[in-house]
Formats: C-alpha cells, structure tokens, sequence
C-alpha cells in the first residue's frame, strides 16, 4: 500500500513539471526576422511574457537567409555573428537568468533583430521570484549572466515542418491530460 501513495506522489510531481513547461514562439506568425519599426520590438514582446526553468524558445526562420544565436552581453551589444542556420532552433532554459540572442546577420542584428529573455528561478526550489524585468533597450541590456551560457539547440527534422501550438496553453493542456490519465490508470489499478 506504501509503494501505491509513493507512485501516486510521483505521479503528481510529474504532472506539475509538465504542466509549468512552456514553449514561446518569437514573434509569432512572422518568426525571427527584422522587426518591422512600427510593430513591437522582441524585447517588448519578452518583457509581456515570464520564461521559467523548462520553458523554450522556438525561432523559426528562412534557413538561407537568416539564424540566431545565443551570445552573452557584449556580443549582443556588438552584433559578433556565428550561427545555427536550419531554419527551425529551439533553446530550452535550464537556469534561471539572462540569455541574449541575435539575428546571425550583422545588418539584421543592427536593425533590431536581437532579443533579451529573463528567465525566472523556479517557484519549487526555496527561492523567491524575481520580478519582473524591467524595460530593455537596444543600447543597455540587462547584467551579463554568471558562467557560460549553453545553448540546448533542437532542431526539426530536414524537410518536416510540424508548427507549434499558438500559445504554450495547449501544451500544458496535453501534459496535464496525459498525466491526469496517467494517475488514474494508477489508482484504478491500485483500489
């Protein structure tokens, strides 16, 4: 009877990590390109959203003119360019903190291409929230994080394009149902 509670347990902090992940699609139907000047700026658009540890970006681009990058600061601040090309790049938060990225064009990076993401620290780990970002501009982003940042690129398969989900809503609806599913398959198994 323990080992049942211990596997419902289980199950029910499964159902919680599926649930909190979200996965954002930059700028929406028109992907990452150059911002038109009069529509919002991706940072605009990141300072309306909260990014938490699991959460992922998908940039989707036309793969022979354009990328993006994951770069620190002073490459964000300075257009460096060196790139991920496929067309279709997911970068999933493993830490909370800053994570810069630019369009791998130096003269689209220069025209507003680039994006500031404050990722939030988990609200299960002890920690409080941070708060909201504040505004960013092109010229000052916020502090450089601390230690390297990796990117967790993933990238569609050659060929196949599958479009995501308009919102992370959906998401969270299927890995709530799947898991929801899941606990009662268990309890009817275990009374």
């Amino acid at each position: 009877m323990a080992n049942s509670h211990a596997l419902v347990l289980l199950c029910f902090v499964l159902l919680a990590s599926v649930v909190a992940a979200t996965q954002f699609k930059v700028g929406g139907s028109k992907g990452w390109s150059v911002p038109d000047p009069n529509s919002m700026s991706f940072n605009q658009w990141a300072e309306k959203n909260r990014f938490q540890i699991g959460d992922s970006l998908l940039f989707v681009y036309l793969p022979d003119q354009d990328s993006v990058l994951l770069v620190d600061a002073n490459a964000y601040n300075s257009c460096d360019t060196s790139s991920f090309n496929d067309g279709n790049t997911v970068f999933t938060f493993t830490r909370s903190g800053s994570f810069y990225f630019i369009g791998g064009n130096k003269d689209d990076c220069q025209k507003n291409e680039k994006l500031v993401v404050v990722v939030m620290a988990s609200s299960g780990n002890g920690t409080s929230l941070a708060p909201s970002p504040s505004p960013v501009s092109s010229s000052s982003p916020p502090a450089p994080p601390s230690g390297v940042v990796e990117p967790v690129p993933q990238s569609a398969p050659a060929g196949e394009s599958t479009p995501p989900p308009p919102n992370g809503a959906s998401v969270k609806v299927v890995g709530f149902m799947g898991t929801l599913g899941a606990l009662l398959a268990t309890f009817y198994n275990v009374f």
